[in-house]
């Protein structure tokens, strides 16, 4: 063994003995069983109480901890077990630190029980945290082996608010090796999986957390997304996330890939298995005036008058658009059928559903990767060489040993200063050219207004077959745009509805390709999901239209 695989081999150990003994399972379902989504409530580890706190909503644990009907240490101990149970299904986790996480659920509960009142809004809910997010005394190593032993000195900013609000952290999730990929495996703790299909990625690279809360281990996680990292997870795992704008969540504290680039920067953003914790998570954190902590966050407060819908009139008669393709990749007979779906049950609840016309979206998607990759080889290279560790190439299970001794760098040669001002001033003029087009469409909507919000694709297909998640343009688009997003799942692949359908015209040979490859077999049980898009630090009326849509869809299927 070399010395880089014996630091990933101790670490995954230590992660292991973190694990009390008495929440390990001897009835793991074989790894035949793809589908291991309904195992954890009949596993026989969660009392019936604790199977009550964990089918709650957000707005009912909330309202239960802060009366004090359900104590934080019965709640975070609930959450604990299910994560401990998603861990041995899907190897999510990376730091687990369970004596001290019930140690402040108890702290919290006798606050309560002295004072009658709770701490803040969000008193006693386990909170789960991407591992870039820094917590004092704890290890983030990102997936770095390199980074194994660095213990963060100070909490991440996001960490302090949370704690303040009422919070408690209780484990970290898994991420892929320098945080770039749109699946999750890495050299220190492994490879997480769907829990819908282990055979299909989670996505990334909050793929953790996508995993994590899918299960039902966290009421509320926290993803970051600089391409679709917290969206892409969501969506492949059948939850909610929410990607906001530049500056609207504190990330000062955080460890991140690529430090110093700036011109499209990464965002932290929640996951949840409702709406309602991802609103909760998103006033809870601006109500305390961030910019006053973190001084890239914007002064913005959360605006009830924005989330009423007060610009898009006021949530009455409403004008969406769906992207139904982008011009380069029309997405599967699945993701079709989920656009085909929220149009008619966004119809039936009385609005108007036109088409979205996409505006130089492959343009838009290479000069984002023109940013990401003008250092980013450099990078990845000063970290790993540390301790010689491979540059992961490939996510493809067979051919990491194979390229382990042959690495490759993944990205673009480093750019000079004059050249990336170049594709920064691309990058302005794409911008300004896509507020135009939206700007236009007020011509069409017949409501006076432009298209109050996109929907769209999160990808091309749902969860892949591992190492084959390789086409981010849904959700990097707007990234670059800087664009709010939320996802809403729809449904889960039909192996009858959606079979192959015979296509005649293609976009180019990639676009054949995608669409010639698709079995219904293959992504068996993977949930569908969209994307609802607004405009730019449109965070409360995003989630205010995203409730519309997810309140049709629920009223539609009642109505099935």
């Amino acid at each position: 063994m070399s010395n880089w695989t014996i630091i990933a081999a101790g670490k995954k150990a230590k992660q292991q003995a973190s694990i009390p003994k008495k929440w390990l399972l001897s009835n793991l379902p074989p790894q035949s069983t793809l589908n291991v989504s309904e195992f954890p409530d009949g596993c026989g580890l969660l009392t019936d109480e604790e199977l009550q706190i964990i089918r709650a909503d957000t707005d009912i644990l909330l309202s239960k901890l802060a009366q004090g009907e359900w104590s934080s240490l019965n709640v975070t101990t609930a959450f604990y077990k299910r994560a401990i149970i998603a861990q041995q299904l899907t190897n999510c986790l990376t730091e687990i630190f369970v004596e001290r996480a019930l140690a402040r659920a108890a702290e919290l509960d006798e606050h309560l029980k002295k004072t009658g009142k709770p701490i803040g809004p969000l008193h006693g809910l386990p909170i789960s945290l991407k591992d870039q997010i820094n917590i004092k005394g704890l290890e983030s190593c990102m997936g770095y082996v390199s980074w194994i032993g660095k213990v963060a000195e100070e909490n991440a900013v996001l960490v302090d608010i949370l704690e303040a609000a009422g919070a408690v952290p209780f484990v970290k999730t898994n991420v892929p090796q320098t945080l770039m990929w749109a699946e999750t495996f890495n050299h220190v703790f492994g490879r997480t999986c769907n829990p819908y299909n282990c055979s299909l990625t989670s996505g990334g690279s909050s793929g953790g957390e996508g995993a994590l809360v899918s299960l039902r281990g966290s009421p509320l996680g926290v993803g970051s997304d600089i391409g679709g990292s917290v969206r892409i997870p969501s969506a492949f795992c059948g939850i909610y996330g929410l990607r906001p704008c530049y500056g609207r969540i504190p990330y000062a504290g955080c460890v991140n890939s690529m430090e110093g680039q700036d011109s499209v920067p990464s965002v932290l953003g929640p996951l949840s298995n409702d709406l309602a914790g991802i609103k909760h998570f998103m006033k809870a954190v601006i109500d305390v005036k961030p910019w006053l902590k973190d001084p890239l966050v914007v002064r913005k407060r959360w605006s009830e008058e924005e989330y009423s819908l007060v610009d898009h009139g006021y949530g009455k008669n409403l004008c969406f658009a769906i992207l139904w393709d982008d011009g380069d990749n029309v997405p599967h007979p699945p993701i079709l059928r989920g656009l085909g779906t929220v149009k008619k049950a966004l119809e039936a609840a009385g609005h108007r559903v036109i088409d979205w016309k996409p505006l130089k979206h492959v343009e838009i998607c290479k000069t984002l990767v023109n940013l990401w990759g003008s250092a980013s080889a450099e990078d990845y290279q000063a970290v790993a060489m540390l301790t010689g560790e491979p540059i992961i190439a490939s996510m493809v299970p067979e051919q990491h040993a194979a390229l382990a001794e042959n690495i490759s760098y993944r990205g673009n040669e480093t750019a000079s200063a004059y050249q990336l001002w170049q594709i920064q001033k691309k990058k302005r003029d794409l911008r300004e050219e896509y507020l135009r087009h939206w700007e236009a469409t007020v011509e069409i909507t017949g409501t006076g207004r432009p298209v109050d919000a996109i929907i769209s694709p999160i990808a091309p297909h749902t969860a892949t077959p591992h190492g084959m998640n390789k086409n981010g343009n849904y959700t990097m688009v707007w990234n670059l745009l800087d664009y709010a997003a939320l996802v809403i799942p729809v449904s889960k692949v039909d192996q009858v509805v959606d079979a192959r359908r015979p296509r005649h015209e293609f976009y180019n040979d990639t676009d054949r390709m995608h669409w010639e490859s698709y079995n219904p077999e293959t992504y068996k049980d993977a949930p569908v999901a969209v994307q609802l898009v607004g405009r730019t630090l449109e965070e409360e009326a995003v989630i205010a239209m995203s409730e519309i849509v997810d309140n049709a869809l629920k009223s539609s299927k009642a109505r099935l």
